[in-house]
């Protein structure tokens, strides 16, 4: 299998079938295998069934019905350690960030990177319609910090739902990651940056949803989890064995 792609999806019955219909009629056009794999985060609605509705007109689809809420980050990583691609996608059930990206992230795995990540703050993205001013400040704010608690510098934006990885990483860094919610991007990304992992940034379209499930409760979360992660760093909880 070339590619999977995964996408986590908590109570998308009304968002997630036309973001499968759009991935597949896609990906329908390329000349390699892949297959989609929808993992609900323990759904309330019709998630599960609308998606499984589809599978007769979308082929090597699986969908993993998890009964309990675990967190975005445990299903992604749920999601890419079943999945069977040399490379592994995950991106939102929103559709935010069109599957025609892998125009510019299949090229940058050929040239050697190992994880490709699609960015909203560097040359060439585009927000629309732009960030209301307030949840602009916030992601900025919250950029900032994990630049200076987890120490990813250089990386401005860890948050974007359209990120790649390869199978060799994925099987490599996954067993050690340790945060299930929204900041298990940056837990992620240090263990692969520390381990010397290449990790490469594409500028994205990003169709921003004014309706995101990304509260600000949700920010105050991942700042506490940033320093789970620095003291997870500290205490040398991960394995960073050089590859």
């Amino acid at each position: 299998m070339y590619l999977s792609v995964i996408i986590p999806a908590y109570n998308e019955e009304k968002r997630l079938p036309g973001t499968i219909k759009s991935i597949n009629k896609y990906l329908s056009d390329q000349h390699y295998s892949w297959e989609i794999i929808i993992v609900s985060d323990g759904s309330q609605d019709k998630t599960v069934e609308v998606a499984r509705s589809l599978n007769s007109i979308v082929k090597n689809l699986t969908v993993i019905d998890n009964k309990d809420n675990h967190g975005k980050g445990y299903v992604v990583r749920q999601g890419l350690l079943a999945a069977s691609g040399d490379y592994r996608l995950f991106t939102d059930a929103d559709n935010s960030t069109h599957i025609n990206h892998l125009k510019k992230m299949l090229p940058a795995f050929e040239k050697g990177y190992d994880y490709v990540i699609g960015s909203r703050d560097i040359k060439g993205a585009v927000l629309d319609p732009p960030q209301p001013w307030l949840r602009q400040r916030i992601g900025d704010i919250f950029n900032l910090m994990v630049q200076i608690v987890v120490g990813l510098w250089g990386i401005w934006d860890t948050q974007c739902g359209f990120k790649g990885l390869t199978r060799a990483l994925a099987e490599d860094i996954l067993p050690e990651c340790k945060i299930d919610r929204w900041a298990f991007d940056p837990e992620m990304l240090i263990i692969a940056k520390k381990k010397g992992y290449k990790i490469k940034e594409i500028p994205v379209l990003w169709k921003n949803d004014l309706q995101s499930k990304v509260k600000l409760k949700h920010t105050l979360r991942m700042a506490v989890d940033l320093f789970k992660i620095r003291w997870n760093l500290i205490t040398q909880q991960y394995n960073l064995k050089k590859i």
